[in-house]
């Protein structure tokens, strides 16, 4: 190539859409590549993988067996291994296995690494059961017996049958308890609660003691209190039921144990699976993360109350953010005089979106939390002071703290929309005898609609992956109701709640199990990246559908 045509070439700016085309696609092609690592890594915790026994002989220890699922495989240089590791002539890499050998109450410990040169034959016995624990995690071992009250009802080839049939039984009892122990005792507290608040307002407006009034409510905590009395009495007897049946299971090393049925969730055969059984039980398992509650400090079972709390915090916010970044950009942008005073205000408004996220926190905190919800307890909930209801953490205040943090995103964004429209649009419609008002509500705003979708799409975004405000301002670890219940006012917007953001950190560095915790960080890093994915969708098609209406772009 001449220098001419190189220089012709150059000036044309052809390397300059090349340049941006391909930064674009390694862009993309680096998201969708960490967006497939996040979800292999997590999803694929759910499938049921085989279980192996094979013998194990370390040296200087009496052979074992070990039981297990392969979950890493890695090779280890020879100047990385201990010196007092018994390497072969020429050998320079040490190849080991990390196997999740379950059982920690018994072992103290879920997974071991094993080294392949002690390893000896490696078997995958079809009758190994693969239990799903309310606690301490999963248990691997043989199904030696079914008991009832201690006394043996089913052994050797009946004693699977029996095991699922009582297994179910059990489960549901379980789940009977649980919804009267939320649910309906739930209720009754909130009345006795309720009835308590209204003998204290009594109290605080000097109503005598010999009212009518207080009267009435003793008779309905009476009436509460026996309701509660039946319940109580329906437990006991579910919880005698429960305790009523157990399994004797044999682990690797020939020690049988013991173990009650109420502290199981499931059980399965991997090894005896075929492909079909185990891709249902796979989307089994994967429902029962997206619709289940956290167990073991949210190691194990689901996250349904985080995807709740987190789509039900950002809605809130969307619903607050709106209208307040659409009225501030309309009024910088039709009303206001355009001045220093704007210049000014226009300013800090975009500084306002560099602000750290953690002081949007503080401020939440100082503002909304201690001032304003510790005013409202004073004014509107005295009964219950000194404990607060909305003077401490909840959903009210972090959905109102994260409306601040993404309100500059939709000023800019509508004022954006705003100034696309054209003026002979605006003159056209008072031209035509239309109030400031009218041109405004039914031209301006309907064009720009499609902008202020776009800044909110942006607000959501953010939004969503938001962490270390919300710690300060309503997310905690495990939040013991959700905040939409069969309760009245069924929204309690006081009420702390869980979020996947925060869940991920504290799962992933709050975790007492690492290695059984780093599944759980993929898969819920996954759902989030889904949920904001849905989400956004939703106002992209909220916005498309604008701009057909209304004929108009923002481009």
């Amino acid at each position: 190539m001449s220098n001419s045509t190189f220089k012709s070439w150059y000036q044309s700016g052809s390397p300059w859409v090349w340049l941006n085309a391909g930064a674009v696609s390694i862009s993309l092609i680096a998201v969708i590549g960490l967006v497939l690592l996040i979800a292999v890594r997590g999803l694929s915790h759910f499938w049921p993988a085989d279980i192996m026994s094979v013998e194990y002989n370390e040296p200087g220890l009496e052979p074992t067996v070990l039981m297990g699922e392969k979950v890493n495989h890695e090779v280890v240089p020879a100047e990385r291994v201990p010196s007092d590791y018994p390497l072969k002539e020429g050998q320079t890499t040490v190849e080991r296995y990390l196997l999740k050998i379950g059982n920690r109450d018994q072992f103290g410990l879920d997974f071991r690494w094993v080294n392949k040169d002690w390893m000896g034959e490696i078997s995958y016995p079809k009758d190994i059961l693969a239990i799903e624990r309310r606690e301490w995690g999963h248990f691997y071992g043989y199904l030696l017996s079914v008991q009832q009250q201690g006394e043996t009802v089913a052994e050797g080839e009946q004693a699977w049958p029996e095991f699922q049939q009582r297994l179910e039984r059990s489960n549901n009892l379980v789940a009977e308890i649980k919804y009267i122990e939320k649910i309906e005792i739930g209720k009754i507290n909130q009345a006795l609660e309720s009835l308590r608040l209204d003998e204290r307002r009594l109290e605080l407006d000097g109503v005598p003691e010999d009212n009518p009034a207080y009267a009435e409510i003793e008779a309905a905590k009476a009436l509460e209190n026996e309701k509660y009395a039946k319940l109580q009495t329906r437990l006991s007897e579910l919880n005698q039921a429960l305790v009523r049946d157990q399994v004797v299971l044999q682990m690797s090393n020939g020690q049988e144990v013991i173990l009650p049925l109420a502290k199981i969730v499931d059980v399965v055969k991997p090894n005896e699976m075929n492909r079909l059984e185990k891709m249902q039980h796979y989307f089994h398992e994967v429902w029962k993360f997206v619709s289940g509650e956290p167990r073991e400090a949210n190691t194990e079972g689901g996250i349904f109350p985080a995807i709740f709390g987190t789509v039900m915090m950002v809605l809130i916010m969307s619903v607050i953010v709106t209208p307040f970044g659409v009225i501030a950009a309309i009024y910088l942008k039709e009303y206001a005089k355009q001045g220093f005073i704007t210049r000014t205000i226009r300013i800090a408004v975009n500084n306002l979106a560099g602000v750290p996220s953690i002081v949007y926190g503080v401020f939440g905190l100082g503002f909304f939390v201690y001032f304003l919800g510790g005013n409202i307890d004073e004014i509107f909930f005295q009964a219950k002071l000194p404990s607060p209801t909305f003077g401490q953490p909840g959903l009210m205040w972090a959905s109102l703290t994260l409306a601040i943090l993404t309100v500059p995103v939709v000023i800019v964004a509508t004022e954006e929309g705003l100034s696309r429209i054209p003026r002979a649009m605006r003159e056209g419609s008072l031209a035509l005898g239309a109030t400031k008002a009218e041109t405004l509500w039914r031209t301006v705003i309907p064009m720009a609609a499609p902008a202020m979708m776009t800044g909110l799409i942006l607000a959501v975004a953010r939004a969503a992956g938001e962490v270390a405000p919300l710690m300060m301002v309503g997310v905690v670890k495990l939040a013991p109701a959700l905040a939409v219940d069969s309760v009245a006012p069924y929204l309690h917007l006081d009420r702390q709640f869980m979020h996947l953001g925060f869940h991920i950190y504290d799962v992933g560095f709050q975790s007492p199990n690492v290695e059984a915790a780093r599944p759980l960080v993929y898969a819920t890093a996954f759902l989030l990246l889904l949920i904001i994915v849905v989400l956004n969708l939703t106002a992209i098609s909220i916005r498309n559908r604008l701009r057909e209406n209304f004929k108009a772009s923002d481009n």
